[in-house]
């Protein structure tokens, strides 16, 4: 039966993974306004990374909390039989977000 009461340590992980992947999302989407504004993006990462140091690297860090929060949702829900609707919905926003990236990387603009 569904929960919403997490109970092991990788289902907390992945639903706080995943929270902090928006708050770092909104951080860095509000650092081109507040400090980037007049700063065009780079055509690569690492000109980005570059040029707009403060976006990139938070951006990046929230890549990362998403793609890992993603696993450690599937190694709990798999292997440690966590059955918490909040872990499901963690994995399934961590799973759509590598679908992004992967589209970014097979198709870019």
């Amino acid at each position: 039966m569904l929960g919403i009461k997490l109970k092991t340590k990788l289902g907390k992980w992945s639903v706080g993974l995943i929270i902090t992947m928006f708050i770092l999302f909104f951080m860095g989407s509000s650092f081109v306004d507040l400090f980037y504004k007049s700063i065009p993006s780079g055509k690569t990462i690492l000109e980005d990374i570059v040029k707009r140091p403060g976006v990139s690297l938070v951006m990046l860090a929230g890549f990362a909390c998403g793609i890992i929060g993603f696993i450690t949702g599937i190694i709990a829900i798999f292997k440690k039989k966590e059955r918490s609707i909040l872990v499901y919905i963690s994995t399934a926003i961590g799973a759509l977000l590598i679908l992004f990236l992967i589209g970014e990387l097979l198709f870019p603009h």
